[in-house]
């Protein structure tokens, strides 16, 4: 089969908006596209490789940056298919294809000729007269190839390469497995099992057994959007202590789908890994180009949170233990327990029910007032297009419109859960904005798991869903707002502990009162969200964070504590164990990821090491909010103007401890972040 890349829908497209053709991709092209794309760009990093010219900006670096633009397209499209609309097909070619890319991808970076053009340029780049950008971008490829094994001698090149493949090949199998625990597990219920659950989660419940063939009966899925509701306020704690261990136990079930061996694998592989490139652990490997920069700063960071998310558990149990002594339960307050307590404990403190808030959180608002903060702070504009075909039918097309009224990029949302997505929450990309030879427009997706409502009802988010789609929101705008020349620093291209801030950042306008004021408004009636429901929810925001903080820094120890040690354990999931007891982790709750569904961690690369980087990012967040609140003005023009051209504009261009100090003046304490989550 000939595959011209000119031409083909997966390379060259040619859809409204400069998206692909979605209508014109075939599964079965995946594979014939990407051996032809690979093979492209083999031979213009040959090119690149074998010029005999002297090395300039424009003919490495630059020409380096620019090659395999018909593999970034093929990637771009396939990757968003493998998390958003997966199918056997596309699984089998991950599987076939996520090796076949580390291999091409170890031999580009350790390519001798190509890094020797590189060398060249960085030991000349104080004679090169190079603009800020432009030298941040050669000194970061220079690093970055080092990283990847380029001053290698020729057996440890060869053999981090096949540890790169395995653990693509390894990357991959764990988010299938976890994907089919997820999809494949329910709990079908009957009217009668239904006491305690209010309206919402009935109907979302029953629109999920609908969708598998159990019409008039309601399911318990593994999808956050129902399991969480559902053993928050179900009575029955039979049903909540079966949908609890279905949950906590992905990746754990024995036979095809258990993720032990490939985390013993995985950690065996990085720990060898680090010891080829030089470096004590894993976790000093991938933590030097991050703020943090050494593994003894995330322990800085974390230990103090956990002592005191400890202490703060401990006297909310008492509390859960006093309502359900109350209700004549004599039993200890279990991990399947604590949620349906909380909630109650919740109402009792501050007569509010966190279901209150859900007929005020209809998506659609939620959505506009997401779009609303953006116009506000930034100046930019949305318009939804029709008719536009995506991925799949769910998926909604924004134009993204300047002041001026021209479009700087396309936002696409793909926000109700499926069989055939992973789990959770994220942001990507298909195509990162730049300047670079002619330059190129973002165009950015948000993917959702929240529960589909019955056909002609407003699907309803809950505070914490309503808050990740502004997370997500912020994420995309990062990418939407970028303003620069490479293309290797646009958008999200950030330090891993950095990336989080303008996501996280964004959530704090949810709760503005004038965001509020517009949009909470009661899906029948109309009205604002009234102004006493706002006190007790302002009220309550700090409850349960003992519960939050313990479940979050639970995860991010965890994963420090695998990647620190210079030789992998021979038994993960008891050194798990152990490590939690060591901890003191408390019985009644659960670490928000366990290792055998980690999928930050172990779905690939991305978090290994990484996942504190939501409270180093919290740290940022908490203190630049507060830049905002000391002007009296959440929509400051002044800070708003600071905020996009440091935060949300400058993609990585410079280190993001400059862009921070350049946005608020300083540095941060994590005493904010403490007091904003209620631990202080």
């Amino acid at each position: 089969m000939t595959i011209d890349l000119g031409t083909h829908p997966l390379t060259r497209w040619t859809g409204p908006f400069d998206l692909p053709a979605f209508g014109s991709v075939q599964d079965q092209d995946f594979e014939p596209v990407f051996e032809a794309a690979l093979r492209a760009h083999e031979a213009e990093i040959e090119a690149i490789a074998g010029n005999s010219e002297t090395p300039t900006i424009a003919n490495t670096l630059q020409a380096l940056e620019l090659s395999g633009d018909a593999l970034d397209r093929a990637s771009a499209v396939f990757w968003m298919l493998a998390g958003a609309h997966t199918n056997e097909r596309i699984q089998g070619v991950e599987r076939a294809i996520s090796p076949r890319m580390a291999r091409h991808f170890s031999a580009i970076s350790m390519n001798p000729r190509l890094f020797s053009r590189i060398d060249d340029l960085f030991n000349r780049r104080d004679e090169l007269d190079l603009d800020p950008e432009t030298r941040r971008v050669l000194e970061k490829t220079w690093r970055r190839y080092v990283r990847s094994g380029a001053k290698l001698g020729d057996e440890d090149k060869a053999a981090l390469a096949k540890i790169n493949e395995e653990l693509a090949s390894l990357g991959a199998s764990f988010g299938q497995n976890v994907l089919a625990d997820e999809s494949s597990w329910v709990m079908f219920l009957d009217a009668g099992d239904l006491d305690g659950l209010p309206d919402f989660l009935k109907a979302a419940m029953a629109e999920a057994a609908s969708s598998r063939g159990e019409a008039g009966r309601y399911a318990v899925t593994l999808s956050r959007s129902i399991y969480e509701p559902f053993t928050t306020f179900s009575e029955r704690r039979d049903l909540r202590e079966k949908a609890f261990r279905a949950f906590t136990m992905r990746g754990q079930n024995g036979g095809a789908t258990d993720n032990s061996e490939v985390v013993r694998r995985t950690l065996e592989l990085r720990a060898e890994k680090a010891r080829l490139l030089g470096y004590e652990s894993y976790a000093a490997l991938k933590l030097e180009e991050t703020m943090a920069k050494t593994p003894a700063a995330v322990q800085a960071l974390l230990e103090p949170v956990w002592q005191k998310a400890l202490e703060k558990a401990a006297v909310d149990q008492e509390g859960l233990e006093a309502i359900a002594s109350g209700e004549g339960h004599n039993h200890p307050i279990a991990a399947w327990d604590w949620r349906h307590y909380a909630e109650k404990l919740r109402a009792q403190r501050f007569a509010f029910d966190e279901a209150e808030l859900k007929p005020y959180l209809q998506l659609e608002n939620v959505i506009a007032a997401c779009f609303d903060v953006a116009t506000k702070l930034f100046g930019i504009g949305f318009r939804e297009q029709k008719g536009v075909t995506a991925w799949h039918p769910d998926v909604r097309t924004f134009a993204v419109l300047d002041g001026d009224g021209t479009q700087r990029g396309t936002f696409l949302a793909d926000y109700f859960n499926r069989p055939t997505k992973r789990s959770g929450a994220w942001m990507s990309a298909l195509q990162s904005g730049y300047k670079m030879d002619g330059g190129s427009k973002p165009i950015i997706y948000n993917v959702m798991n929240f529960a589909r409502p019955p056909e002609g009802e407003a699907a309803l988010l809950s505070l914490d869903e309503a808050r990740t789609l502004f997370h997500e929101f912020g994420h995309a705008l990062h990418g939407l707002l970028t303003d620069v020349t490479w293309p290797s620093v646009a958008g999200t291209a950030v330090s891993r502990d950095f990336v989080e801030l303008p996501s996280q950042l964004y959530e704090h306008w949810l709760t503005v009162p004038q965001v509020l004021e517009k949009h909470a408004r009661h899906r029948q009636t109309g009205e604002p969200m009234p102004q006493a429901l706002i006190e007790k929810m302002e009220a309550a925001k700090t409850f349960n964070a003992g519960f939050a903080t313990v479940e979050f820094t639970s995860s991010a120890l965890i994963d420090m504590a695998y990647h620190q040690l210079s030789k992998a354990p021979e038994d993960p999931l008891a050194f798990e164990a152990d490590t939690l007891e060591a901890l003191d982790m408390p019985e009644a709750i659960a670490m928000r990821h366990r290792t055998p569904h980690f999928q930050h961690v172990f779905a690939g690369d991305g978090y290994s090491a990484g996942y504190y980087s939501y409270m180093w990012s919290e740290v940022l967040d908490a203190d630049a909010f507060a830049a905002f609140e000391e002007t009296g003005d959440p929509f400051d023009p002044e800070t708003a103007a600071k905020l996009r051209e440091f935060i949300y504009s400058a993609g990585g261009t410079q280190e993001p401890e400059t862009l921070y100090t350049a946005f608020r003046g300083r540095m941060p304490s994590a005493d904010a972040m403490m007091a904003k989550r209620g631990i202080a």
